[in-house]
């Protein structure tokens, strides 16, 4: 069984939350508790195929958490779906679909089958078959609202195949018949009774649905030793008068139902908008309820880790809100491209429980006995006193008075003076009066070529041709072409049809000119 939150947000969705809905899988089946807005394309981006989905359960008729049927059906009609789709909701949800299909004249494909829970219906079991049963309660909410508890069937337990073959055991009916919990008659007149060769059975996973509640009895009959609870958290515990007032629970509250409810496990979702943070409801469930997980869109949770691991891959990046961004608050973890450069957040997460542990007894340890000490006695110590100390007074010592000096007067002095004076005029001067002067006039003329062209300019024509040009006849007016002779049009076509003719683009054929 694996559960996976398709959208933990209430009320209105945000930019990082969708509308409450959940998906649950078993052995290759789909159902759906709740469908919000979106929910269709959540399940796309999880993995999940919408075609597998055989039951639909919607706990009330607030917008929220129905509005994304009509699309969902709508895609099931362009899929071909071709097998019934049962949902399950309170009275009304009926009326709601076939005035909406009605309006857009949908002719369905295939079979719709509701279970309309009456109002006002305390307890009922919505669904029963050989491998699951699935129960309703009601709940404390502003409308008529139900819980649901989704129970799988006790599997027998296993057979102890030692045993049943010194019982006298070996058809395969006889197994069967002992794994059923039936005893079995062997020809010699023995009986061999099934609680001898058979285990304990095996209990059922329980999934149970609490969303849109104040804390209740019959949230905590419906949560009863469930493997997940996935309860709703929308406030805070200081805002506990606003989730009374608004028919709604605290994280507090979660954990108390699942801590008296005696749950394996509790997932809290349905955050209000002003939770940027979920963590801090998180923090308020583990003081109460220590195994409590908050639940994130896309991010599968598995009874049967080892069974179940892979089989749903999200298909975009999930919001990781542990890493915190550089200028305060929480951001999304960024999503992993194996091209690009790599960084701790871009690295795939590789859960703890997949890491091969090697005990801690496995290592090889060296004791510290085992490594060669070097006792203190043999290493040669030599005392401090044994050194010979040169005591400061008896070095020679030069006074200072007994360095030979120099005087600053035996020195000789260097001076600008001593150096031959260089002046500038050594040099013989240069003025620009010695250049030979360069003028335009000294350039060899460059001879006019006429046909010489600048720039792939055209040849400048003389003012001659310019004149023959404004004198030429001009083009009629345009009002007055229609007065021009039949011959005019006729040559003109003539100059069109002789033109070639090429398509527009690589797509058009010739054919149509």
């Amino acid at each position: 069984m694996i559960m996976i939150p398709l959208g933990v947000g209430s009320a209105t969705p945000t930019a990082e939350r969708h509308l409450a809905s959940v998906a649950l899988w078993r052995d290759g089946r789909v159902f759906l508790f709740d469908c919000g807005e979106n929910a269709q394309m959540r399940m796309l981006q999880a993995g999940m195929k919408r075609s597998k989905i055989d039951y639909i359960f919607i706990t009330h008729l607030d917008g929220d958490h129905f509005f994304g049927l009509p699309g969902l059906i709508t895609t099931m009609q362009l899929q071909r779906r071709d097998r019934p789709l049962s949902i399950v909701a309170p009275e009304g949800i009926k009326a709601f679909l076939d005035a909406t299909l009605a309006t857009i004249q949908l002719d369905l494909c295939f079979d719709i089958v509701y279970h309309e829970i009456p109002l006002g219906t305390e307890h009922i079991v919505v669904v029963t078959e050989d491998e699951f049963t699935v129960e309703a309660r009601k709940m404390e909410h502003s409308t008529y609202c139900v819980g649901y508890r989704f129970k799988e069937a006790d599997k027998p337990g296993k057979v102890n195949a030692a045993r049943a073959t010194e019982s006298g055991i070996t058809e395969d009916a006889q197994f069967k018949a002992l794994k059923n919990g039936q005893d079995v008659v062997l020809e010699d007149g023995r009986v061999v009774a099934s609680a001898d060769i058979v285990g304990k059975p095996i209990v059922g996973n329980v999934f149970t649905y609490v969303t849109d509640t104040r804390f209740c009895e019959n949230a905590v009959k419906l949560a009863e030793n469930a493997t997940i609870l996935y309860h709703e958290a929308t406030f805070g515990h200081n805002l506990k008068d606003k989730a009374e007032e608004t028919g709604h629970s605290t994280a507090h509250e979660a954990a108390i139902v699942a801590r008296t409810a005696n749950a394996h496990r509790l997932v809290i979702g349905h955050f209000s908008a002003r939770y940027t943070n979920p963590f801090v409801l998180l923090k308020e469930a583990k003081e109460v309820f220590d195994n409590t997980w908050v639940a994130t869109e896309l991010r599968p949770i598995m009874t049967d880790p080892e069974q179940e691991r892979g089989i749903f891959v999200p298909m975009v990046a999930l919001h990781d809100r542990g890493r915190p961004q550089q200028r305060g608050g929480f951001a999304p973890r960024k999503p992993y491209n194996p091209n690009g450069p790599r960084s701790y957040g871009d690295r795939p997460q590789r859960p703890y429980g997949d890491r091969p542990q090697r005990p801690y007894g496995d290592r090889p340890q060296r004791p510290y006995g085992d490594r060669p000490q070097r006792p203190d006695g043999d290493r040669p110590q030599r005392p401090y006193s044994d050194r010979p100390q040169r005591p400061y007074g008896d070095r020679p010592q030069r006074p200072y008075g007994d360095r030979p000096q120099r005087p600053y007067d035996d020195r000789q002095p260097r001076t600008y003076d001593n150096r031959p004076p260089r002046t500038y005029d050594d040099r013989p001067p240069r003025t620009y009066d010695d250049r030979p002067p360069r003028t335009y006039d000294d350039r060899p003329p460059r001879p006019y070529n006429p046909e010489r062209q600048f720039d792939n300019r055209p040849p400048r024509r003389d003012y001659q041709d310019n004149r023959e040009n404004r004198e030429a006849p001009r083009e009629a007016p345009r009002e007055n072409r229609d007065n021009r002779d039949i011959r005019d049009f006729r040559d003109s076509r003539q100059v069109r049809e002789n033109r070639p003719i090429t398509p527009r683009n690589p797509f058009d054929e010739f054919d149509r000119f």
